[in-house]
C-alpha cells in the first residue's frame, strides 16, 4: 500500500489542510495553496524501502492488531490499526495518508472539510467545560487539552424517494353548556392521505469502534459545504475508513425513513381534535447512498476512578457532545456550605423569635 505525503514545492515541507483559510499551508515556509493548485501537484509517493536482505518493504505488514508502514520522510515504522486511513509519524510528526484505505471500493464519495482549527476547537471546548459545574481541576490541565485530535470519521448518508398512503380516523369534539347541562358532540371522519416523499441526508456512522452516541451526537452538518473527496483534505488530520457496510444498515435506515414518511403524511392532516393512525403504507422507489467523511474533534480524559470519558466536537459547527466527569469533593463541599448557611440562618431566626 502506498503512503502519500503532500510536499511544498517551495521548500519540500509537509502541506497540511488549514480549516481557517480552507487552503493547504506549509508549516515551514508558510506558503499556501488552493485546492485547484494542489490538484495540479503530484503528491510524493513512498519510495520502496529495502530491508537488510534487500527485500522490498513497500507492502504493509499485516497482523491481527494492525498494519505497519514506513514514513516517507524519516523511514520510521508507522503502526496503525486496520481502519486508519490518515495518521502522523510518531517520530517526525509527518502527516501521511494511507492511499489504499481511501481508494477503490473504499474511496469516499464526499467529504466535509474541517472548518474549525485546533486552537478554535480548544477554545470552544474550554468554553463548554467552564459553563459546567463540578468538573475536576485536572480536566483543565494544558497537557490534557493538548490531546484534542481532529479525525475524519466515516458515515453513510442516504437520500430516499418513497410513495405513501396513510389511513387514519380523525375526531372533532365540541363541548358546550346549556343551563346546568354539559353537552359533548363527537364527529368521526375517515382520513386518507397519499403522496410522494423525498428524504435527504439520513446519516449513520460507519465505524464499529466509534462510540455510537458520540458519533451521532455531533450531527447534523451543513451539507451545503460538502465537497467531492480529495485525499489532500486528510493531510494534517487523522482519518478512519469504514468497516460497516450499507447492507448492515439498510434495515435500520429504511425503518427510520418510514418513521419520517409517516410523520410527514400525518403533518398534512389539520383541523381535528385527535388523530388515530389505522394503516400507513410506504414503498421505496429510489435510494442514493454516499460514503462520506465528516470532521470531528475528539478528546479523552481518564478520571480518578479509572473511567475513560470521551468527547466529540462537530468540526464544522463546534457542537460538543459527551459526558463530563464530576469532582465529588466539590459537590460535597458545596453541599456542606449550603447546609452550614441554612443551619446558621435557622439559629439566627430562632434567636429573634
Amino acid at each position: 500500500m502506498a503512503i502519500i505525503s503532500y510536499k511544498c514545492p517551495n521548500c519540500d515541507g509537509e502541506l497540511v489542510f488549514n480549516p481557517k483559510t480552507q487552503e493547504y499551508k506549509c508549516e515551514y515556509c508558510t506558503s499556501a495553496f488552493s485546492q485547484e493548485e494542489l490538484n495540479q501537484m503530484q503528491p510524493e509517493m513512498e519510495k520502496e524501502v529495502s530491508d537488510k536482505d534487500g527485500n522490498s518493504t513497500l507492502q504493509s505488514k499485516e497482523t491481527e492488531e494492525g498494519n505497519s508502514y514506513y514514513c516517507p520522510s524519516c523511514g520510521a515504522e508507522i503502526v496503525t490499526d486496520n481502519t486508519t486511513a490518515a495518521t502522523f509519524c510518531y517520530y517526525c510528526h509527518n502527516p501521511v495518508v494511507l492511499s489504499g484505505r481511501v481508494s477503490g471500493e473504499f474511496m469516499p464519495h464526499k467529504i466535509i472539510p474541517f472548518a474549525i482549527d485546533k486552537k478554535q476547537a480548544t477554545d470552544k471546548f474550554l468554553e463548554y467545560v467552564h459553563h459546567k459545574k463540578f468538573v475536576p481541576k485536572a480536566f483543565f490541565d494544558k497537557r490534557q487539552i493538548d490531546k484534542i485530535s481532529g479525525v475524519y470519521f466515516p458515515y453513510w448518508m442516504v437520500d430516499m424517494d418513497l410513495t405513501g398512503n396513510l389511513q387514519a380516523e380523525g375526531r372533532k369534539v365540541r363541548v358546550w353548556r346549556r343551563g346546568d347541562t354539559e353537552y359533548t358532540e363527537t364527529q368521526i371522519y375517515q382520513v386518507e392521505r397519499e403522496g410522494n416523499i423525498h428524504l435527504e441526508d439520513i446519516t449513520k456512522h460507519a465505524l464499529n469502534k466509534a462510540n455510537y452516541k458520540l458519533s451521532q451526537g455531533v450531527l447534523p452538518y451543513d451539507i451545503s459545504k460538502v465537497q467531492n473527496f480529495h485525499m489532500g483534505y486528510l493531510s494534517g488530520f487523522l482519518a478512519e475508513k469504514r468497516d460497516i457496510e450499507r447492507t448492515e444498515l439498510e434495515a435500520a435506515i429504511q425503518a427510520e425513513a418510514k418513521q419520517y414518511g409517516e410523520q410527514l403524511l400525518k403533518e398534512t392532516v389539520k383541523g381535528y381534535t385527535s388523530l388515530s393512525i389505522k394503516d400507513c403504507y410506504l414503498n421505496f422507489q429510489k435510494e442514493n447512498w454516499d460514503y462520506i467523511l465528516l470532521p470531528v474533534w475528539t478528546v479523552t480524559y481518564k478520571g480518578k476512578n479509572g473511567k475513560i470519558y470521551y468527547y466529540s466536537m462537530n468540526g464544522q459547527s463546534g457542537t460538543v457532545y459527551g459526558e463530563l466527569p464530576i469532582d465529588y469533593k466539590k459537590v460535597w463541599f458545596l453541599s456542606a456550605m449550603i447546609s452550614a448557611i441554612v443551619f446558621i440562618l435557622g439559629l439566627i431566626g430562632g434567636f429573634f423569635l
